[in-house]
């Protein structure tokens, strides 16, 4: 399970950081985390951050983006839960493209988006949302942000996002909003700049988020951060052994001094080669006793561009894949 871990975690910027991007360019960043989402591609995109994501709440012709132009505070999570460090080069990097694209300064504060784009809140004229409109910030957004302060020793920043969250509230209830206005005062809508929308209220969402805050501070940490992923991300910094070759998942590269590990669904016999068939191997794969057989290829002692060439031999089904699959050392 540790090396599954480890496994995900090494792909985090696989699969969801974006570089090289007009929109890093135009930041003058070198990339960013991209806002997680299901994709809506036909597979053949180069990587997941150059697939298409829906954007709900949009116009039909208008509810497709690609997926490196479409920013969250989602990102900060990777270090509340302990998987980056809060001065991570590409954290921060991400910070500034999520306050250049979603930061929105209110009356109490700093204040910040779901992401850009984002089609679910009243319309520009303040008339109600109808299954589209355009998104407003969020307070329980300030207390995300007020936790990644706090993860990265600013006490001070965390208390004051904690009082924009109070002064977000809907006045003498003090309950917190699903949303706050954003654009000028609709006095006849009962809209005021900074004041909540007529999003839901209370959301028990922010509420929770803050209680927690007024929890970590008073603590002088995250209190919902497990301390096992940051002790062996963050602290020991360990990286993954193994690199996973699935019949959903069939990866044709695997990086120099990792270990190639096939995780099968049945039992299998392996033939396998690393000189091109000259001469082969046969090993059984191994129960792991979680639905998963798996055999590990000694990818690790080979040079950059040496390749492992392999087949398999279903026991249960008693037949031969009848097709060879190779993977390259990077």
């Amino acid at each position: 399970m540790r090396d599954t871990a480890d496994a995900w975690n090494d792909n985090i910027e696989r699969w969801v950081y974006a570089t090289g991007t007009d929109l890093a360019q135009q930041l003058g960043i070198q990339g960013y985390y991209v806002r997680i989402a299901p994709p809506a591609t036909d597979g053949s995109a180069a990587s997941p951050t150059h697939g298409f994501v829906p954007i709900k709440n949009r116009p039909p012709g208008q509810d497709g983006e690609r997926a490196y132009h479409v920013i969250s505070p989602d990102a900060l999570a990777l270090v509340r839960f302990g998987l980056r460090a809060a001065d991570d080069p590409r954290i921060l990097n991400t910070l500034r493209a999520i306050d250049a694209l979603l930061a929105v300064e209110l009356p109490q504060g700093p204040c910040w988006y779901r992401y850009n784009g984002d089609g679910y809140g009243e319309h520009k004229d303040g008339s109600p949302f109808d299954g589209t409109g355009i998104g407003r910030p969020w307070p329980l957004l300030a207390g995300e942000r007020a936790h990644y302060c706090l993860a990265g020793g600013h006490r001070d920043e965390a208390e004051a996002l904690l009082t924009v969250i109070e002064n977000s509230t809907s006045g003498h209830g003090r309950l917190l909003p699903e949303q706050v206005w954003d654009s000028a005062d609709i006095p006849a809508l009962e809209l005021f700049r900074g004041r909540p929308t007529g999003s839901a209220c209370p959301l028990v969402w922010a509420h929770s988020e803050y209680i927690k805050l007024r929890r970590s501070i008073r603590d002088g940490r995250v209190f919902d951060q497990p301390p096992q992923p940051y002790q062996r991300y963050v602290i020991d910094k360990h990286g993954r052994q193994h690199w996973g070759w699935r019949s959903n998942n069939k990866t044709r590269t695997v990086p120099r001094n990792q270990t190639l590990r096939l995780n099968l669904l049945s039992p299998a016999l392996v033939h396998w080669s690393t000189d091109g068939w000259k001469t082969t191997h046969d090993n059984e794969t191994r129960d792991t006793g979680l639905g998963l057989h798996v055999l590990n290829l000694p990818t690790a002692q080979l040079a950059a561009g040496e390749q492992v060439v392999f087949t398999f031999y279903w026991k249960q089904e008693e037949r031969w894949e009848g097709k060879d699959y190779m993977v390259t050392v990077e």
